[in-house]
């Protein structure tokens, strides 16, 4: 209780005496900042920045008990140590009761549009993995396939080069990351499978924690922006799991990764939309299953679109934004040996609802979850979702 004292503590003193100026928070795919990009671009001659973002939900499944929680808060900080270098982190705060460490890099401008980065790290693939500020997306929950597919927050420990070429309209990151975890020992001479057949990849993220590292992996990202209101995005990640000593030797203990992801963002005038395709294939899956038990696919897809339209006239600060998102997604979109496809895993949500921008960087939102699998005669709880969002 006393180091939470004291963090708020200096959270209050540093905006107090080193606040970063806001901007508008803009609607614009290619003027959009994420919490990192604000701050290494805002320090405005302080040395010291800080900021924030969180979200309080309310979940509704059909039948069930509703569920409130603080889902998140993200305390942001950076330092600016002179022209050239710079550090960022993120302090989160998950249910009230977990903390992690969300990022921590350190920004150093070699050249202009250049940049070296090494550290905590997003993973820039996709779309809501590096812009997941809830200001910055419609509905409550972030999209299924940004949760079960790509899976965010990915972030891990690693380092690399980032900028921008602006003569092609192009923006570019390259990084080489530790991956996955795979396997573990359970303590009895048997091996503990990490990944599994239901959410994929998500259970192996190693969130810098201690992370087992035994080979590289890598990640890249082109963006371009050369047409007006339109950002295209393609990302790419390679490699293989990690698994610790000794356990790496065994035959089915690291599986190879393949993923390709393409998305897209538009905005004109008062109307937004976005889409996302996701596409991974798992080599090894099969000696996998049979070393662990599990169930692990050899392909995960997914894809969703998004249509947005402000309700209220383009000329007033606040927005009301009216969704529907249609989205798709299965982890075992191919299985390799004996394993079975389970059709609970091929799965599909329409989500509608408005998102009301009270004030630039505040948020109420509000949504409704049609929700079903290919499971025949199978049934999946729709659910009703509030929220509020901030960031500043």
């Amino acid at each position: 209780m006393r180091k939470l004292t004291l963090l708020f503590s200096i959270l209050l003193v540093s905006l107090v005496s080193a606040q970063t100026l806001q901007d508008s928070i803009t609607f614009n795919p290619q003027q959009q900042l994420n919490a990192a990009q604000r701050i290494l671009s805002g320090n405005y001659g302080k040395a010291v920045t800080v900021g924030a973002y969180g979200e309080v939900t309310y979940n509704q499944p059909e039948a069930l008990n509703g569920e409130l929680d603080i889902q998140r808060l993200v305390l942001l900080f950076g330092y600016k140590f002179n022209e050239k270098t710079q550090f960022v982190t993120e302090v989160e705060f998950e249910h009230v009761q977990e903390v992690f460490i969300e990022q921590a890099f350190v920004n150093y401008n070699v050249a202009p549009n250049v940049n070296l980065r090494g550290g905590l790290m997003l993973v820039p693939f996709g779309i809501i993995n590096e812009f997941h500020e809830p200001t910055t997306f419609n509905g409550v929950e972030r999209p299924s396939v940004d949760n079960v597919i790509v899976p965010t927050t990915w972030r891990e420990i690693g380092f690399g080069v980032s900028g921008k070429l602006n003569n092609l309209s192009l923006g570019y990151q390259a990084y080489v990351f530790n991956g996955f975890q795979s396997t573990s020992f359970d303590g009895e001479g048997g091996v503990n499978g990490v990944l599994k057949g239901s959410n994929g990849l998500r259970s192996g993220r190693q969130k810098a924690i201690q992370s087992t590292i035994d080979s590289p992996t890598l990640s890249m990202k082109l963006d371009y922006y050369g047409i007006s209101g339109l950002r295209l995005g393609l990302s790419g990640y390679f490699g293989d799991t990690q698994a610790e000593d000794d356990v790496e030797e065994i035959d089915g203990a690291n599986i190879g990764i393949s993923m390709i992801g393409l998305d897209a963002r538009y905005a004109y005038q008062r109307f937004t939309a976005r889409g996302q395709y996701v596409h991974g294939s798992l080599s090894g899956t099969e000696d996998y299953n049979n070393l662990t038990g599990k169930d692990l696919g050899s392909e995960l897809q997914g894809w969703y679109l998004e249509a947005a339209y402000n309700l209220l006239p383009q000329e007033k600060t606040q927005r009301l934004f009216a969704f529907a998102r249609y989205e798709q997604y299965d982890t075992h979109a191919g299985t390799d040996g004996a394993l079975a496809r389970n059709d609970a895993y091929n799965r599909n949500d329409l989500t509608t609802g408005l998102s009301y921008h009270l004030a630039p960087g505040v948020v109420l939102k509000g949504d409704y979850q049609f929700r079903d699998n290919a499971v025949s005669g199978g049934e999946v709880a729709n659910r009703l979702n509030f929220g509020i969002g901030v960031w500043f």
